[in-house]
């Protein structure tokens, strides 16, 4: 049978029944849309939380209080749950550890923060102006702050756009202006540059106050939440790792790493994680899309079947004037590959549409890749064929002179 011919027939038949055509490549179009759409969730979710860690900083060791696993693996128990790190640990870290190029000490709380008549619940962090070089952190308006203020317990802030817009109002000049955290009030000296990010996870939404001050007059104790280093270099991450490590469980009289109170991490320990974790998500989003892809190719099993049964004279007539087994499956093969094919653009242009939508409109994080656009055509011709194979074989295997008297 030329090829010519088995498209011929192909667009004939299908064209012929266009309600029930409509219907079945419907289900495909939903199933490949639905799989394009999870996973471009899942992607652009893995995507966000990358770039989320590495805007945090460059070469980073971030070391947390709390009950922790072997060093440099991860942790585990309730990291952050104790108050086990000081001031006197980071200045070691500073001067102790080969390979560090700047430590960051960091106390962290959540506030209501009062401006005029507004107010919102926001981060606040006590740091020191080595935070700004550590996280890369960068001053739009204003500048960031000193170590005099430090020194002096001083009562400025520097503040996240997204806080100056709940505070001040969206774009407003806040430096100079006022706000009042716990009943204490502070003189804004800056704005960051936008870093972005949602929900507890935004670095816009923060404020930075004198590490001293949060201490002393915004928490009441002189322990740390995190101890922020930067490596030199990327090369000697392990190293720095290692050796914070190692000075750590000394000045903790620790034996054994296992039981530390504290946790050293690295940006890659976080970032490995969250690639697991946003990768797992994609592949549970993407089975339960499946599932509807299942859904339908059975259809396609269903139509393919009915339509063998309504053509059964059609097959024995050209069974008898000499057609071959594999004449009469390519024919029936051919339609079900091209039903699922057009169900799978279809699907696609859909699923790529609403993923652009999502991120448009929604504020959704999506990121479609060519290569799930391609997995999914490549899934949508192979459930033609899968699905129709079935009723090919039937088609084909039926003898001619009981088709020629079905009736």
């Amino acid at each position: 049978m030329r090829l010519d011919d088995v498209i011929e027939e192909t667009a004939f038949s299908v064209s012929s029944n266009k309600v029930r055509s409509a219907l079945t490549i419907l289900g495909i179009v939903v199933g490949i849309a639905s799989v394009i759409v999870m996973v471009a969730i899942g992607q652009g979710a893995q995507a966000s939380i990358t770039s989320s860690i590495e805007s945090a900083g460059s070469n980073l060791i971030m070391v947390m209080p709390g009950f922790g696993g072997s060093s440099g693996a991860g942790a585990r128990g309730a990291r952050g749950g104790a108050l086990s790190l000081t001031v006197a640990d980071a200045e070691a870290i500073s001067s102790g550890v080969q390979g560090v190029g700047a430590v960051s000490q960091e106390r962290s709380s959540r506030q209501q923060v009062v401006a005029g008549g507004n107010n919102t619940n926001t981060q606040i962090q006590g740091v020191t102006p080595e935070y700004a070089t550590v996280h890369s952190t960068t001053v739009a308006d204003g500048t960031f702050l000193r170590s005099e203020d430090v020194a002096s317990v001083g009562r400025v802030a520097v503040i996240g756009p997204t806080t100056r817009d709940d505070l001040f109002g969206v774009g407003s000049s806040a430096v100079g202006q006022s706000m009042t955290v716990n009943g204490i009030q502070f003189k804004v000296v800056g704005v960051t540059a936008s870093k972005g990010g949602t929900g507890f996870g935004n670095q816009d939404d923060v404020i930075f106050v004198p590490l001293t001050t949060q201490q002393q007059l915004l928490v009441g104790d002189d322990h740390l939440s995190q101890i922020s280093v930067q490596a030199a270099s990327s090369d000697q991450m392990a190293a720095v790792q290692q050796g914070v490590t190692d000075l750590l469980l000394q000045r903790h009289n620790v034996s054994d790493a296992t039981q530390a109170d504290f946790n050293v991490l690295s940006q890659s320990d976080i970032a490995a994680t969250a690639s697991t974790i946003t990768g797992t998500f994609t592949i549970v989003l993407a089975s339960i899309a499946g599932i509807s892809l299942l859904v339908g190719g059975i259809g396609i099993m269903n139509m393919m079947l009915t339509a063998v049964t309504e053509r059964t004279r059609e097959i024995g007539l050209r069974k008898a004037v000499g057609a071959r087994r594999s004449d009469i499956s390519v024919q029936f093969l051919a339609e079900s590959v091209a039903l699922t094919f057009i169900g799978g653009l279809v699907g696609v242009l859909l699923g790529v549409g609403v993923a652009f939508s999502l991120k448009q409109f929604a504020g959704i994080s999506t990121s479609v890749s060519v290569s799930s656009v391609l997995l999914a055509a490549g899934v949508s011709i192979a459930i033609g064929v899968v699905f129709g194979y079935y009723p090919a074989l039937r088609a084909s295997g039926m003898n001619p002179v009981e088709a020629l008297r079905y009736q």
